[in-house]
């Protein structure tokens, strides 16, 4: 098997990025760090999204994906390094600001009002008027043509939106982030409480949405998910990068290992062996699908104190 290209620890660089239409990467992320008080929730974080490519971060729950999200969505400022959009370095003191600059996040809980029609969702707060009364009519119709240009052919968008499936109402959300000029898309766990089915479905417009020039941020704790959309993988372990890979420098099963955390798995068991009996029998279970999956590699330690986005809170 091959081995993913890494860099020495605590050295983390970017990779090379494709250009987005100003000849810079949509965002960039510089040894980005998020300290609260005395608590280091995120530390020397490097990334790059550029148009027309997913950049998938993974991480299980406490790697710090929630708070590189409020980062690159304008909820908290980087304690250090810096961020930059297209070039330009920045520093956003509210959501509205990163919206303006072109980056809608699309949260787990959609931000939508389930009993309201799905057209009254795609413009909620954003309506259209003709003179001093909404345009009711146009923007059922764009509603309507802008599901359709994204490939969601809707029966009715007068039906309530809590009546569509999980991933369609995600695929709505998608759809209107673009619709009001999102240049980078973020996806928080857009396929953490799906079926499979569903989940294709998510993963085929996150795939349009690349289609049609966006970067797209993916967070997810599943590689099975990440791997086939995905162009670049930032993987995150308590706050910190344990890995910085394109497509074509990890496979599915290097991923996948690398996220299973192979030390603690064998930690686990050799655990689980020493108590006996049937229980041992599993820890040598465990055992010989790490060395199946050839999983040793071991994040890289730092000196600093790292935390879960919940104790940072």
């Amino acid at each position: 098997m091959s081995t993913p290209q890494e860099t020495p620890a605590g050295k983390h660089h970017a990779p090379e990025a494709g250009n987005g239409r100003s000849g810079m990467p949509l965002v960039r992320l510089v040894n980005a760090g998020k300290r609260y008080g005395a608590v280091i929730a995120l530390h020397d974080i490097n990334m790059e999204v550029s148009a027309g490519e997913v950049t998938c971060v993974l991480g299980d729950n406490g790697a710090g994906k929630s708070t590189l999200i409020k980062i690159i969505a304008g909820l908290h400022q980087p304690s250090t390094g810096t961020y930059e959009v297209e070039g330009t370095p920045v520093h956003f003191s509210s959501p509205r600001e990163a919206l303006e600059r072109g980056i809608a996040t699309v949260y787990q809980d959609l931000a939508v009002v389930a009993l309201m029609p799905v057209w009254r969702n795609f413009f909620l707060g954003n309506e259209l008027r003709k003179g001093p009364r909404i345009d009711i009519g146009g923007m059922k119709k764009m509603c309507k043509d802008e599901l359709l240009a994204m490939g969601i052919d809707l029966r009715d968008v007068d039906q309530p939106i809590g009546t569509l499936s999980g991933g369609e109402r995600q695929c709505v959300a998608i759809s209107r982030a673009v619709h009001f000029g999102a240049k980078v898309l973020i996806l928080d766990e857009p396929t953490a409480a799906l079926g499979v089915k569903q989940s294709g479905v998510v993963l085929k417009y996150i795939v349009q949405a690349r289609e049609r020039g966006l970067g797209v941020i993916f967070i997810t704790h599943n590689p099975h998910h990440a791997y086939p959309v995905g162009d670049r993988f930032l993987l995150l372990n308590r706050g910190a990068s344990i890995g910085n890979y394109e497509k074509n420098q990890v496979t599915r099963d290097e991923l996948t290992g690398l996220m299973a955390g192979g030390s603690e798995l064998e930690q686990l068991s050799h655990e689980l062996e020493s108590a006996g009996g049937a229980v041992a029998d599993l820890g040598r279970s465990m055992e010989a699908d790490v060395e199946e999956l050839g999983i040793s590699h071991q994040p890289s330690s730092t000196t600093t104190t790292t935390t879960t986005e919940s104790d940072a809170r």
